[in-house]
Formats: structure tokens, C-alpha cells, sequence
């Protein structure tokens, strides 16, 4: 029944975990760190599969580094923006 709420909690660590270590996460919000930790979830288990310690259904380690790569790609994207206008 709480099961989403477990993964938003869970979404929120990894998300914060990655914006930690790309030294990104100070300018992201809580919701920045939800999205960021499900998203990046989703996509280091895709590219990297599920092995490692697993908390929610989502592996941490392919997770943490899905998460650091999507807030990489978001930051070049953004950053870009931000220099040509």
C-alpha cells in the first residue's frame, strides 16, 4: 500500500546521493532530487541492469550512477542554455 511512498523516499537518497557527488545537488529541490533518483533509476538499470544492493525495487549502484549521468546531461544541457541567452 505504501509501496510508491517507499520509492519517492528512496528515489529522493539516490537523487541527493548523486547531486552530492557531482556537487549539483545545493541548487536542486527535493522534487529536482525525486525525479532525479527515479529517473536516474530507471535509466542506469536499463543501460547497467539490476545487480548490487537493491532497496524499493530499484539497484542502488546502477541507480546512483543512472542518476549522476542524467544530472550531468540535464546540468551541459541547462548550462548551455544559460551561456546563450
Amino acid at each position: 500500500m505504501f509501496g510508491w511512498l517507499w520509492s519517492l523516499i528512496v528515489g529522493a537518497i539516490i537523487g541527493a546521493v548523486a547531486g552530492a557527488i557531482t556537487n549539483r545537488g545545493g541548487s536542486m529541490g527535493w522534487i529536482a532530487n525525486i525525479l532525479a533518483g527515479l529517473i536516474g533509476s530507471w535509466l542506469g538499470q536499463a543501460l547497467l541492469g539490476s545487480w548490487g544492493p537493491a532497496l524499493a525495487g530499484m539497484a542502488l549502484v546502477p541507480s546512483i550512477l543512472g542518476a549522476i549521468i542524467l544530472i550531468l546531461i540535464v546540468s551541459a544541457i541547462f548550462g548551455v542554455r544559460g551561456k546563450t541567452k
